[in-house]
């Protein structure tokens, strides 16, 4: 994919950004084949791998100091341990400790001999059966994390539980109703054009999933002109929702032919899915089936051989929570840092190397060969008026069943947590429930009494977003749990503003402390809120609110 040539309308010229666009595809993935297996710091590999791809040093140095895959040092044998907060909920975080002792090195470092790295996470998508940990690509999960991780019991990682709670499942349609999503794409693409496809996706009032809930058919018709590329942003980060993991390793079928649905929808001869490095089952497996489709000719074997049948390609993330949000995306895979960009203009103007690029969310796409099957009429029938559909929703391991459910739009919260959830295992209380992870917000466990939609949550102060619930027991401290949200949006601020680069470490410290926030934090809040460049740092504030109104009393001051 070429860059805009000088002198062209859009952007501010960016001579990095042009000269990478020269050597596309290429840095990201020698950057990652350098950083395996070496223990040095990236100032030692990554000036290097810029100047072999005709690149100056900062093109390596910065993403390879950015992300996390590429700024944490690797042994011969790396281990991902997730401290996100289902995992922290499951153990009150005394797990990384375990897996330090066990493993005798401590996260974010490899041991003397340069044979064992430990390396913390945020989330690995084993939310329902948490603590969790990668050995490798191997995935390990139980409350006795530590021992499997030091040989002493057996390894164990289940698979995602899943039920279909509306009688007709749309998103769970090929797992638990065995239907093929491409035979939709392929009678879509001999018998339809591309405005059927939108007039239906528009008819549904389909809204994008991955929670800032925009109007699908609204985004496509946006972008679609010349050169439009469509992403299927599968860097589901937020911690509590494993949908996308579920969709991308079970059904990948269904992601690939919703994405070949909006390609043909925008006239886009591209496809992009970027899965995240934390899962590694769903990149094998999505790589698979983009094979087994481009030998069947449901897409294009090239991009100058693609046409109505889009070229798809599959691309691993590096660790990053902000990378998900949709221009850090844009800039991940241009190989900078994974930095949110300010709007506009918008990516459906400028994008993908200033093309026109349409991001959806693989939930999101995974509903569109449902609706071009049964029209759009039939989907908006799901649901509730404003917000129609449905949604899969992810229970966290104190649930006495957790798992992953579709259910429609509107759903009791309460509903989804006793009669879907059985309420908490062992009969414990449940005190609060997160919901759309640590930037959606609390609910009181005496307060679930709220449609799941956008706008009910909200007024709740709270927010639907990847639809994770995690849930809390008596057993949680709320100072701790407060400290752990913090220190998430400390550690994961891209830091390209200053509202949220400072305000999250300011709110870190204040966290840290023994009485309330003082005075001082309603100025920070506010300040996030307010000027913050993308919806990472606005949220911040509100979720910690939230969780302050949940727990009453104990967090008075935080609820600001």
């Amino acid at each position: 994919m070429a860059g805009r040539m000088p002198g062209e309308p859009g952007r501010r010229p960016d001579a990095l950004r042009e000269l990478t666009a020269r050597h596309a595809g290429l840095l990201p993935a020698a950057l990652e084949r350098a950083r395996t297996g070496t223990p040095e710091e990236p100032g030692a590999w990554a000036p290097q791998v810029a100047e072999a791809a005709g690149l100056p040093a900062a093109a390596g140095l910065g993403p390879a100091t950015f992300f996390a895959d590429l700024a944490t040092p690797r042994g011969e044998r790396h281990v991902r341990v997730c401290t996100a907060t289902a995992c922290f909920a499951a153990r009150r975080g005394e797990h990384l400790a375990e897996v330090e002792r066990a493993l005798g090195v401590v996260a974010g470092t490899v041991d003397e001999a340069g044979s064992t790295s430990l390396q913390t996470v945020h989330c690995l998508g084993y939310c329902y059966a948490g603590p969790a940990a990668l050995d490798g690509t191997l995935p390990r999960t139980g409350p006795d994390l530590a021992d499997q991780l030091g040989g002493r019991t057996e390894p164990r990682a289940p698979g995602i539980p899943v039920a279909d709670t509306t009688g007709a499942p749309v998103l769970l349609a090929g797992i638990v109703g065995g239907q093929d999503a491409w035979d939709v794409w392929r009678r879509a693409v001999a018998g339809l054009r591309p405005d059927d496809v939108r007039q239906e996706t528009a008819a549904s009032g389909l809204r994008g999933r991955g929670g800032a809930g925009f109007p699908v058919a609204d985004k496509w018709a946006a972008a679609g002109k010349p050169g439009t590329v469509v992403i299927a942003n599968g860097d589901e980060g937020d911690p509590g929702s494993y949908a996308d993991r579920l969709l991308m390793e079970e059904d990948p079928e269904r992601a690939l032919a919703g994405l070949a649905l909006a390609c043909f929808a925008c006239g886009a001869g591209r496809g992009i899915v970027l899965v995240r490095s934390e899962y590694p089952r769903a990149m094998a497996r999505l790589r698979r089936a983009v094979e087994r489709a481009t030998e069947a000719g449901d897409l294009a074997p090239s991009v100058g051989a693609a046409g109505p049948r889009p070229f798809v390609e599959v691309v691993e993330g590096a660790g990053s929570y902000v990378s998900g949000e949709e221009t850090a995306l844009i800039a991940r895979l241009e190989g900078a840092r994974g930095c949110a960009r300010p709007r506009p203009p918008y990516p459906t103007d400028h994008g993908l190397w200033d093309r026109p690029t349409v991001v959806n969310n693989v939930e999101t796409l995974a509903a569109v060969p449902w609706i071009v099957a049964h029209g759009g009429a039939s989907y908006a029938r799901r649901g509730v008026p404003d917000e129609t559909g449905t949604k899969l929703v992810c229970l966290s391991e104190r649930f006495a069943r957790p798992g992953a459910y579709e259910v429609e739009l509107g759903t009791s919260v309460g509903e989804i947590v006793t009669r879907f959830g059985g309420g908490l295992k062992d009969g414990r209380q449940l005190v609060a429930l997160q919901i759309g992870g640590p930037l959606g917000g609390f609910l009181a466990g005496t307060a679930l009494d709220v449609p799941l939609t956008t706008a009910e949550l909200a007024a709740h102060g709270a927010a639907l977003g990847h639809g994770g619930m995690v849930a809390f027991d008596a057993d949680t401290d709320p100072h701790e749990l407060l400290r752990h949200i913090w220190e998430f949006a400390a550690g994961e601020s891209c830091g390209a503003c200053s509202p949220c680069r400072i305000g999250t470490g300011r709110g870190r410290e204040l966290a840290q402390g023994t009485g309330g926030p003082g005075e001082t934090y309603e100025r920070l809040a506010r300040l996030m809120r307010e000027a913050s460049l993308c919806a990472f740092g606005r949220r911040v504030p509100a979720a910690v609110g939230s969780l302050a109104r949940a727990f009453g009393p104990v967090l008075e001051g935080w609820d600001r």
